[in-house]
């Protein structure tokens, strides 16, 4: 499980910063005071326009970076009081993940095994379960320098799911990536969700959204403006597609943000 209980994350703004955002102000909120949940067993996806917070929360919950003020709990810890018991639990992919370029995909998930305190039958058995399941044995031995983006983003998702995380975080998992490979993803995070784990992801790509969510949130300029179960999200905006539901609000947020 995952909550996210007021968090705020404010970055200080240097002159540059400040003239490119045309403010005065000597921070921002990238994120502000935003609260949900994500249970088990369930796909939760964070939507919002380029900028709007969705990685810095991301990042939050991976404990990559602090919040400035309010917590997030994995797994029942604290991000802030206890972030090598939450490192430990979950599972972070993102599209812009970077591996050893020497290294083999055999030789990259041994490492992080490794670093999870793996015996070697667990991680041989994992290991075989997930390079099965994403095709990897066919070029396990290949340097990853040597690879395509959709074969070092399979690699990226054996390494963080080695562990068997019970929480799963995916940020813009499948972009740039040929249909193949983000239907393997997508695959992926279906059998995560019937595993009992917690899933949350981000993506501008709406069939996906669509075809997986459970329940939505959407973030915009920093703000939580919208939260319920993709169920509520369809009936109160049938009639019109995922893409319009999304656009119409936060366009009626920025609006309200200028007034």
């Amino acid at each position: 499980m995952i909550k996210v209980d007021q968090v705020t994350k404010t970055y200080k703004l240097n002159k540059q910063q400040k003239k490119e955002l045309q403010t005065t102000a000597s921070s921002i909120n990238a994120v502000n005071q935003i609260s949900f949940e994500c249970q088990p067993g369930r796909v939760f996806s964070l939507l919002g326009p380029n900028g709007a917070g969705k990685t810095t929360t991301l990042r939050m919950m991976s404990t990559i970076i602090k919040p400035t003020a309010g917590d997030i709990y994995i797994a029942g810890k604290s991000v802030l009081k206890d972030p090598s018991y939450v490192r430990s639990q979950i599972g972070f992919l993102t599209g812009s993940t970077n591996l050893y370029d020497r290294l083999n995909p055999s030789e990259i998930v041994a490492y992080f095994a490794k670093l999870h305190g793996m015996d070697k039958t667990t991680f041989d058995r994992r290991k075989d379960q997930l390079f099965t399941k994403l095709g990897i044995h066919e070029f396990s031995k290949k340097r990853i320098g040597q690879m395509s983006t959709g074969m070092k983003q399979k690699v990226s998702i054996a390494r963080s799911m080695i562990h068997d995380p019970s929480v799963v975080i995916f940020d813009e998992p499948t972009s740039g990536l040929d249909v193949i490979t983000a239907n393997s993803i997508i695959e992926l995070i279906r059998d995560c969700k019937s595993e009992g784990k917690t899933v949350i992801f981000s993506s501008h790509i709406m069939s996906e959204v669509d075809l997986l969510c459970d329940d939505l949130a959407i973030i915009s300029k920093g703000d939580l403006i919208y939260s319920d179960t993709m169920d509520d999200f369809r009936s109160r905006f049938s009639g019109i597609s995922l893409t319009e539901a999304f656009i119409d609000l936060v366009h009626r947020n920025t609006t309200q943000s200028i007034a």
